[in-house]
């Protein structure tokens, strides 16, 4: 069986970055739901060809887990071993262990995407579409289905694959860093592979095969950042390729996930608050699709299959946050779905995987991980508290029965290998090495109070023998738009930071979605003022508590985050002494007033409709960045922008960065002689991509900025910095 993405992490894939300002590449639905590729970890050193020392650096969009190679060469030495070959009979997990325990970790390779069909493994080899057996996936020994130069892209790298039922073709979609746009092609697989076809602007993209044992490939076709219309494509002696449904509204975004059992493609359409579910047989694909359950407003909901049941993830009753519901495959409207699973309060579903037998939730309950076991032969629920370091997934494709895999991660910690075992009831933990960074750092949950009695959670991080925390400086991080978490996936410069006595803390405010569905809809249209208070609240219980001062605090966001540090620099400036911003969401006010752009129509959920009702216009005029700015002391800010950022357009950032220096030039005239004014920087780099997490050139800057900022000496981080990333 093809192993296939998960539901909600489609989701995070497809509708994400299509409903928000926001980053995923990671992510799931609007709500944050855990990033849909198979991540693995593969352990090896590079072969220096001409195409992998072109390898492209694979970026992080808000859907998808950064690429990224970092050496552990210093920080955990291991003697290379002859390795043995493994036994025919050991498990998946068993091979997966023994590999981790024998190989030195001289350097880790985060693969983005990966696909196991029958007895193939197909990914990405340097600039290459390649598959080989699974049993020699980590060795050189594959087969070149596709040279992606061919397409004459800059720097293209795979963002998806998918592999036809029989094997005859498999399709690939292929981006470039600098780029939103995509091409899908399709190869068919043969002694001599050929490229068949290639579709531009392809989203989302399943295989299904028909009565005839034909192969047809559905797909959404994505125009100025909207996707509304469906295909279906057949390839060979019978071509076609016609549409298939178009969405009318254009608040509405529409993507495809094919049911992990492969019974059923659905067609979701949704908005930040609604969908609407279409089911095509995946044994009679021609056939007219059915409805789940037409749109209601303030209903969303998500579809698996099992044994002729629909298993529906849905917010629907009372209280309106996720629950779990099954109804028969063939009478799927709502009044039929039964209640199967409630979740606790404050609680967060980042995804779930179906199995045989069992149901697998992943969720987040009061800022700590948990993974669900449900059995479903007896509905008995096993519930696992995970470790407390942990603070983010990374999912796992597959396809066996009777092991659940997955990755867990931090913002300072590689991922590591979790396998849970139906057979046994048990959580196994990948051994061996164990990371320095665990005994030599402090994670902490904490809890500050905004002024309406609200409890914001924080996680912070920092040095285990740091002494007078008042002394260090702090990174403060935050978000809190769209009902998605902050993200919390290992970055290599956030660990260098904690190593150089660094606290790092990550403020949960509303608006996100740490706590469920509730806390963000209490950060959004006329609430979006408690984000700001929660953000003012977490800045200030943290001083209090004795981590660090103003003077060395300093603050990072990125695209809608911006609305809450561009907002924090207007109301409260004296918390802080220095902000990085990328791709900032700045001005909200003229952005929601413009319905030429892309995305403004899908906006009007999170933002309102300034242009139609005066109580949203005037509300956001309170917290809007640009429209407050004042001639007053800021903290100084560096801003990264896109040349062709069609998400947050660069017009909006340059008039913010304008603004904010005639306001504080204005505020120098008037303070007089001796006033040192703040620096602010706007760094304008070239491509099309809204967001760009693996450039070293912008991590090198923002970490240079503040360590100029806060008077300390940069020496040691950049020299730390060289052991995990390839400069």
């Amino acid at each position: 069986m093809q192993q296939k993405t998960k539901l909600f992490l489609q989701t995070l894939k497809y509708s994400i970055p299509h409903l928000g300002k926001c980053m995923q590449k990671q992510h799931l639905n609007h709500y944050n739901f855990a990033d849909h590729y198979y991540n693995r970890i593969k352990l090896k050193k590079y072969h220096l060809t001409k195409c992998l020392q072109n390898k492209p650096k694979i970026s992080e969009l808000a859907r998808n887990i950064p690429s990224r190679s970092f050496s552990c060469k210093d920080l955990q030495p291991v003697k290379q071993e002859n390795e043995k070959p493994l036994p025919e009979n050991m498990d998946a997990f068993e091979k997966v262990r023994t590999k981790l325990e024998t190989q030195p970790q001289e350097e880790y390779e985060i693969i983005n995407v990966e696909v196991k069909h029958g007895g193939f493994v197909y990914y990405q080899e340097g600039c290459c579409l390649v598959r080989s057996k699974d049993e020699e996936a980590d060795n050189d020994n594959y087969e070149v289905l596709f040279n992606l130069e061919e397409l004459k892209l800059d720097q293209p790298f795979i963002d998806c694959i998918r592999v036809a039922p029989d094997e005859k073709y498999v399709a690939a979609k292929i981006r470039t860093e600098d780029s939103e746009a995509s091409t899908c092609v399709i190869i068919k697989l043969s002694d001599q592979p050929v490229m068949e076809a290639s579709f531009p602007n392809v989203s989302s993209f399943e295989w299904v095969k028909d009565e005839e044992d034909e192969d047809v490939l559905f797909y959404t076709f994505q125009r100025n950042l909207r996707c509304h219309d469906v295909y279906r494509a057949t390839f060979g002696d019978n071509k076609r390729n016609e549409r298939f449904y178009t969405e009318k509204d254009p608040s509405y975004f529409v993507f495809l996930y094919l049911t992990k059992d492969s019974r059923f493609l659905t067609i979701n359409i949704m908005n930040k608050t609604t969908s609407e579910v279409w089911l095509i047989d995946g044994l009679s694909p021609w056939d007219p699709p059915v409805l789940i359950q037409k749109r209601i407003h303030g209903v969303l909901y998500y579809v698996e299959h099992r044994d002729d049941e629909l298993y529906i993830l849905t917010n629907v009753g009372e209280p309106t946050e996720f629950k779990l519901m099954r109804t028969a495959a063939d009478t799927p409207a709502i009044m039929n779905w039964d209640l199967f699973f409630t979740m606790k309060r404050n609680t967060k579903v980042i995804d779930l995987d179906m199995f045989k037998d069992h149901c697998v939730l992943f969720l987040k309950h009061s800022n700590l991980l948990y993974v669900n076991v449900i059995g479903l032969a007896d509905d008995s629920v096993r519930s696992l508290k995970l470790p407390p370091w942990a603070c983010g997934f990374i999912m796992d494709t597959n396809s066996d029965p009777k092991n659940c895999p997955f990755q867990l991660c931090s913002p300072i910690r590689p991922p590591k290998y979790y396998t849970y075992k139906f057979a046994e009831g048990k959580l196994f933990e990948e051994t061996g090495h164990e990371d320095p960074i665990t005994k030599t750092s402090r994670v902490l949950r904490l809890e500050a109070k905004s002024k309406d009695g609200k409890l914001v959670p924080m996680t912070v991080f920092h040095k285990t023998d740091s002494e007078d925390l008042q002394k260090k400086p702090l990174l403060i991080h935050v978000y809190g738009a769209y009902g998605m978490d902050l993200k919390m996936n290992f970055r290599p410069e956030r660990r260098v930071l904690v190593d150089d006595g660094w606290i790092l803390a990550y403020c949960h405010v509303r608006g996100g979605g740490e706590l469920g569905l509730q806390w963000h809809a209490d950060g959004r249209l006329t609430k979006k003022l408690n984000g700001l208070a929660d953000l003012e609240a977490c800045i200030k219980t943290l001083h209090g508590q004795g981590f660090s001062q103003p003077s060395l605090t300093t603050l990072t966001a990125f695209s809608a985050g911006g609305v809450l540090a561009g907002a924090l620099c207007n109301s409260n400036p004296e918390l802080l002494r220095a902000v990085t911003l990328e791709a900032p969401f700045l001005d909200v006010l003229n952005t929601m007033m413009d319905t030429t752009l892309p995305l403004t129509l899908e906006e009007l959920e999170e933002w309102g409709n300034p242009s139609s009702d005066e109580k949203h216009k005037n509300y956001i005029k309170r917290y809007c960045p640009y429209q407050n700015i004042k001639p007053q002391h800021y903290p100084s800010v560096h801003i990264t922008a896109y040349e062709n950022d069609e998400r947050v357009p660069l017009k909006g950032i340059v008039s913010y960065t304008e603004k904010l220096k005639e306001a504080i030039s204005e505020h120098a005239k008037d303070t007089g002689e001796g006033y040192q004014a703040p620096n602010i920087i706007l760094d304008i780099q070239p491509g099309g991509n809204h967001v760009i997490e693996d450039s070293h050139k912008k991590i090198t800057a923002q970490i240079k900025f503040l360590y100029e900022e806060l008077g300390l000496d940069s020496t040691s981080v950049f020299e730390d910095l060289k052991k995990y990333l390839k400069f």
